[in-house]
């Protein structure tokens, strides 16, 4: 699908930054990322405001923990817990985790659950400028929509939704004016068909689908059609053998009778036939 080229470029680089953010690649310092405003890739540089996305400071009732990952010299990683429940239903519960991904001394992803344990929003900076950039909201747990700034203007402009854990759909706004302007559609993890609204107007212009989903879907269909036809034909022949056999039995049963009474065999045990004279 030659029109939706420039989506697929899209989200590769969006995948791109994403491995970066989350810290993928070599821990051995190959891949280089940015620096965030105020921050520093030498520790002992690192500002004493991290600018913490977890809200922690002055609340006595929260547990905070402080913890260096993987490859990092100095804490970049801080979990906030809370105590929920009395008496036996009393436990811990983890409700925010920060992370400075990129080691320069400012937290860059944050991510806050429910009593539960479960995640139910995150926000990151996955470009390192200082803003964020992402906003991810979690429904039992799992991802259900994930909303990106691309032009760095502190507003969305790509909504992703999914179900499952799966992507269904894209929204995307090309023109930067807060509405969608472009509609991706998936099955099964792939790209269906996309709607284009050219005119701006918040209407689907036209829709372009891929042609190979489109042919195993019709090829899907006539598969079970065809086995719907056969399981009717198959049917209709059984209950025709049945009515069938039926007739036949009850044709022999009746000619059995009359013959019951030649043979003697008929009648009550015995008792002979009677034999009538005819009236001179």
């Amino acid at each position: 699908m030659k029109r939706a080229g420039w989506f697929f470029a899209s989200a590769g680089a969006l995948a791109v930054a994403a491995l970066v953010a989350c810290g993928g690649g070599s821990s051995t310092g190959t891949v280089k990322t940015a620096t965030a405003p105020g921050g520093s890739k030498d520790p002992s540089k690192w500002p004493a405001d991290d600018r913490s996305l977890c809200d922690w400071r002055n609340k006595p009732e929260l547990e905070v923990s402080e913890t260096a990952g993987p490859g990092a010299l100095k804490p970049n990683v801080r979990r906030v817990y809370k105590t929920f429940g009395e008496s036996e239903a009393r436990h811990k519960t983890l409700v925010c985790r920060e992370i400075d991904t990129n080691l320069d001394g400012i937290k860059d992803v944050v991510r806050t659950f429910n009593p539960k344990g479960e995640a139910i929003h995150e926000e990151a900076d996955r470009d390192y400028d200082g803003r964020v950039d992402v906003w991810i909201n979690f429904v039992d747990g799992r991802m259900a929509e994930e909303d990106v700034d691309t032009n760095k203007d502190g507003k969305p402009d790509v909504w992703k939704f999914y179900v499952n854990g799966q992507l269904q759909r894209i929204r995307r706004d090309r023109n930067f004016d807060g509405k969608a302007d472009v509609w991706e559609i998936y099955a099964r993890g792939r790209l269906e068909r996309v709607g284009l609204d050219d005119s701006y107007d918040g209407h689907v212009d036209r829709w372009d689908r891929d042609e190979q989903l489109k042919y195993e879907a019709e090829a899907a269909d006539r598969k079970a059609r065809d086995e719907m036809m056969n399981a009717e034909m198959a049917a209709r022949g059984q209950t025709a053998g049945a009515d069938g056999g039926a007739a036949t039995s009850g044709g022999d049963g009746g000619a059995a009778g009359p013959g019951a009474g030649d043979a003697g065999t008929g009648g009550p045990k015995g008792v002979a036939p009677t034999k009538t004279t005819p009236k001179k």
